[in-house]
């Protein structure tokens, strides 16, 4: 692995995340887009690491192996919109693919049959002749495309040149017959010839069960396999395939592994969170910068809000990932020109529930899920993916939600246009008005996006930023004396911020001031006291 200089510096302060953990989190969400249970890129890196334990493979190379085979199907997105133009359901595509030889005539065969999936029957005749006439030449550009995508996410989270150099040979075959033209056989590299193998037989294992593993590396040894890890596969499969379904904590694993231990630094952090969000908008044109733009207006409006910097930071990189499980998607649904069906549009609630599901581990990431998952939350209790409503939505989440609206509003859609600047902010204050929108989120965020508005830069019921702060450590419990401590200001400095809260917000005790703090979102911020009573926040989080 060759992570880039910040992450090997010891100046800047460390995320808590290693590069292996989160890109294991996002080889869930590319698991769902071919159609797979997640967990199909790590079981399939478990078999691959299994075999080049016995064949050998040295320390660098294994740490190469991880990045291959997690991020192999990564520029999967590149290509769905030609896919979808192709074979309708993307995802559907993808999925039935396993098994299949993918090149010549078992390709072109497979590809027929699915031509135009979806589309009356005078389309997909057109669609079909088209794609026979070009020879699969669609096919094999989509191909290139996915391979250069790939190269470019293995780059710009910090991999390098090897490891770009070999997702480039992910549709590569050993008898040549694959992409790019022209490498074969001992050309292609050790990593990605276990990959080929791995990705085939985890599948083929859990379906079909070892037998039918077997058959396939036999049946494709020398054509798409290499014959010296198809022979060795073979030799021991119930041995490399023993146990996958056993494994319940994929950061465990990745914890035994030398070679994955580096962790990346806060700015290194933000860097993934934001190629990782470039990626996951690929997947529908329409949203192209949507997640980014969603994380830096959120950000934005949170620190207009007042709320502390550690929340500013975790609710921008929250941003980044909102749509995460837009992978599980298919672009019939995410490009659809009209309404939705009732079992499409449960689908498409499922995405905050992938969402949390994908960074539920480690707990630097779960924060970031947790928050990103509340996206879709509204206050009335109409959103999803869990139908909070009121005081179980934190402000972070208010935020997000007001941000992710405006975005969208602004964006073109295939059902609609893009909404003027007039009528988005119509748009979100009726959503204020409805109940499902909190309007000082609203403000913040309409402030946010540079509109002239009444809006103080301030938080709910006028509170600074440091007001904010000192009222969400005494609604925890905090004493005038623990909120000094943790703040690093006089004792009689913090008793004046807590007169000033008070008489902002009209409270007169702490169960007056605690109700308020909950009524507005702001107790999600902090850890709970400590054993030795002391009050401790949340480290602040730079590159906000």
């Amino acid at each position: 692995m060759r992570l880039s200089a910040s992450a090997a510096s010891d100046d800047q302060p460390r995320s808590g995340v290693r590069l292996a953990e989160l890109v294991a989190a996002f080889s869930l969400a590319t698991d769902l887009g071919l159609g797979q249970p997640m967990e199909h890129a790590l079981r399939s890196w478990l078999i691959a690491s299994r075999l080049a334990g016995r064949m050998g493979l040295g320390a660098e190379a294994r740490q190469d192996l991880y990045y291959v085979v997690t991020l192999a199907w990564a520029g999967c997105v590149a290509d769905t919109p030609e896919v979808a133009h192709w074979f309708g359901d993307d995802i559907a595509y993808r999925r039935d693919s396993f098994g299949v030889d993918r090149a010549g005539l078992p390709m072109m065969a497979y590809s027929l049959r699915r031509v135009g999936a979806g589309s009356p029957l005078v389309h997909r005749l057109r669609l079909g002749l088209t794609l026979a006439a070009s020879g699969g030449g669609a096919i094999a550009r989509g191909f290139l495309s996915h391979c250069i995508s790939t190269a470019r996410m293995a780059e710009r989270l910090g991999l390098g040149v090897a490891v770009a150099e070999q997702l480039r040979q992910v549709f590569t075959r050993w008898d040549g017959k694959g992409v790019p033209e022209g490498i074969a056989g001992e050309q292609i590299a050790p990593t990605v010839q276990l990959f080929h193998l791995a990705d085939s037989v985890e599948v083929l294992h859990r379906t079909r069960g070892v037998d039918a593993a077997v058959d396939l590396a036999k049946a494709w040894r020398g054509t798409q396999f290499a014959p010296s890890v198809a022979d060795a596969f073979c030799d021991a499969a119930q041995e490399v395939l023993a146990g996958l379904d056993g494994v319940t904590d994929w950061n465990t694993v990745i914890a035994r592994e030398p070679g994955l231990q580096a962790q990346l630094t806060d700015p290194d952090l933000d860097t993934a969170l934001e190629a990782i969000a470039d990626f996951t908008d690929l997947r529908s044109p329409s949203r192209t910068g949507h997640s980014r733009g969603v994380a830096n207006l959120s950000a934005r409006a949170a620190a207009l809000s007042g709320l502390p910097q550690a929340d500013v930071a975790t609710l921008r990189r929250a941003g980044f990932v909102h749509d995460l499980g837009m992978h599980g998607l298919p672009a019939t649904i995410l490009e659809k020109p009209g309404p939705l069906v009732p079992s499409e549009w449960e689908r498409m609630r499922m995405r905050s529930y992938y969402t949390e599901r994908m960074l539920a581990r480690p707990p630097a990431l779960s924060r970031i899920g947790a928050i990103a998952a509340l996206a879709n939350e509204r206050l009335d209790g109409s959103g999803y993916h869990r139908g909070l409503s009121g005081v179980a939505i934190p402000a972070t989440g208010r935020i997000l939600a007001a941000a992710d609206a405006f975005r969208a509003m602004r964006e073109p859609r295939p059902y609609r246009d893009a909404m003027t600047e007039r009528a988005t902010v119509t748009g979100l204050r009726a959503e204020v008005r409805a109940g499902r929108l909190a309007a000082d989120a609203v403000d913040a965020v309409l402030a946010a996006a540079g509109q002239r508005s009444s809006v103080r830069p301030t938080g709910p019921g006028g509170l600074t930023a440091r007001e904010i702060e000192v009222l969400i450590l005494i609604a925890r419990g905090a004493s005038t004396k623990q909120v000094a401590g943790t703040l690093g200001i006089t004792p009689r400095t913090a008793g004046t911020h807590i007169e000033r809260i008070y008489s902002k917000i009209g409270a007169s005790t702490r169960s007056t001031a605690t109700l308020f703090a909950l009524q507005h979102g702001l107790l999600d911020t902090l850890e709970p006291l400590n054993l030795s009573g002391e009050f401790r926040t949340t480290p602040t989080v730079t590159g906000a």
